[in-house]
């Protein structure tokens, strides 16, 4: 760029954990442009993983579904404001919001031949790998475009009130308190383990002497799941489960002993905070979606496709299976149909990786299990 912007925004429009790992190539605006006022434009809903990041200066949401007038209006509002404006989604609408907002623009560029068009409303765009770049590195293809250092640190903060607030609501003190924080339900059943499997590695980890959190969103289905599963578990396990915000949620990760989960965004939080973590994953594709680890500065992928693999705080256990990762929703490829890789996954095999978590949780460990 010929003169260095003095408003930029980034357009996100999609799940929390997309606009999570943004957070790179928004800390790499911030420190290549720190005067800069940075404003982020995210799907209402999301806008709670930006709580407290110091990098932006106004969150503007907007709803995943608009009337038109309504859609209009954004659209009048955001024309030409920005000196920049950058987008790391490639679907028309966020194209749409970078070409009017900024007087300068880049994104990502899709592959197939009938979006080339998006292409041209971009002053500098790059290819879209969406399957052998993860997706933090394809983030930051972006800061190359613009020719700025990359940062690659995910950033996850949270509010001194954020922190009060969930003092006031644990009945335990996290600070002192050794305990396991586990997020037992994603959002899509593709995703998930066995209450079986969660049952077995709650006893072996009470054993260890950790107390046990349970977590999830605070939709109807997950709470009844989570509900019926406490009952299972030791007397003093603590449902935390739709109690707490989601910056709330990430300040309480960061004091945990231990987290395991399955592919969802507290899973991500958990590895860019450095928190011990074992990640549960089937279908989905590790090289773009594996958890980012903490202090991961490297231009390669964290990990490959195929196989169990350790990498700084993170143990990523996939699933076996010749079909693994097939990167469909599940075995009957719909959302809400379950997947055998992760059915089949025996609690032995997650327990002994939360015994390698817990025993040697050196962030510079690099290990590949077959």
């Amino acid at each position: 760029m010929t003169q260095p912007p003095k408003t930029i925004l980034v357009v996100v429009t999609q799940r929390i954990g997309d606009v999570l790992l943004a957070t790179p190539l928004i800390r790499s605006l911030h420190c290549a442009w720190p005067e800069a006022r940075i404003d982020v434009l995210v799907f209402k809903s999301t806008e709670s993983i930006l709580s407290g990041n110091l990098d932006i200066h106004h969150v503007i949401t907007v709803p995943i579904r608009r009337k038109f007038w309504s859609h209009l209006r954004l659209l009048i509002s955001l024309f030409r404001k920005y000196d920049l404006a950058v987008t790391t989604q490639t679907g028309d609408r966020p194209v749409l919001y970078t070409c009017l907002a900024g007087r300068q623009r880049a994104g990502l560029r899709a592959l197939r031949e009938k979006e080339q068009w998006k292409a041209r409303l971009l002053t500098y765009s790059t290819p879209l790998d969406n399957l052998n770049t993860h997706t933090v590195l394809m983030n930051l293809a972006i800061a190359d475009l613009l020719a700025i250092p990359r940062r690659y640190k995910v950033v996850v903060s949270w509010t001194t009130t954020d922190e009060i607030s969930l003092d006031a609501q644990l009945p335990f003190d996290s600070r002192t308190q050794a305990f396991a924080l586990l997020h037992v339900y994603p959002k899509f059943p593709y995703k998930m383990w066995t209450q079986q499997g969660w049952i077995e590695l709650v006893n072996w980890l009470h054993a260890q002497g950790l107390r046990i959190v349970l977590s999830c969103s605070s939709d109807t289905e997950e709470l009844a799941y989570v509900q019926t599963l406490a009952a299972h578990l030791p007397p003093d396990t603590v449902n935390i489960a739709g109690k707490l915000s989601l910056s709330q949620v990430a300040c309480l990760t960061n004091r945990a002993r231990l987290y395991v989960g399955p592919d969802t965004a507290l899973t991500h939080i958990a590895a860019a905070l450095g928190t011990p973590t074992v990640a549960l994953y089937g279908p989905s594709n590790p090289v773009k979606w594996g958890p980012w680890p903490a202090h991961y500065r490297d231009q390669r992928n964290p990990y490959s496709m195929h196989g169990s693999q350790r990498v700084g705080n993170v143990f990523l256990l996939q699933g076996s299976g010749e079909c693994v990762p097939c990167r469909e929703e599940g075995c009957e490829r719909h959302v809400r149909s379950l997947s055998d890789c992760l059915q089949n996954l025996q609690a032995d095999i997650v327990i002994d990786a939360a015994k390698i978590m817990l025993a040697a949780p050196d962030i510079n460990n690099r290990i590949r299990l077959s």
